[in-house]
């Protein structure tokens, strides 16, 4: 199994919005993509929160070949959903892991 691992840097002043958005907007149309076959969500602790709360979460993909299609099929339109949405008080970073054991 793999870990699609998007980390967020948000800003304080809409954190708590944008968070409720993940959860009932972001996250969810992402699983109905049917290429994840869950989430997790995680705040990162003990790092320096001066420009914002990093988050991170963590999708569970079945098998190799669902993110590139993920990628092609949906990851645009999503993704420009949420520019749209918060702008520049949100950055984002992506990295794809496996689970060893």
């Amino acid at each position: 199994m793999l870990i699609y691992n998007i980390t967020y840097l948000v800003s304080h002043e809409i954190h708590e919005e944008w968070l409720s958005w993940m959860k009932t907007h972001h996250a969810p149309e992402m699983l109905s993509t049917g290429h994840f076959s869950g989430y997790t969500i995680l705040r990162l602790k003990e790092v320096d929160e001066t420009e914002g709360i990093t988050y991170a979460f963590q999708f569970q993909i079945p098998y190799g070949d669902q993110l590139t299609t993920y990628n092609a099929e949906h990851a645009p339109q999503l993704r420009l959903k949420a520019e749209q949405r918060w702008g520049e008080k949100v950055m984002a970073f992506r990295t794809l892991m496996e689970i060893v054991q």
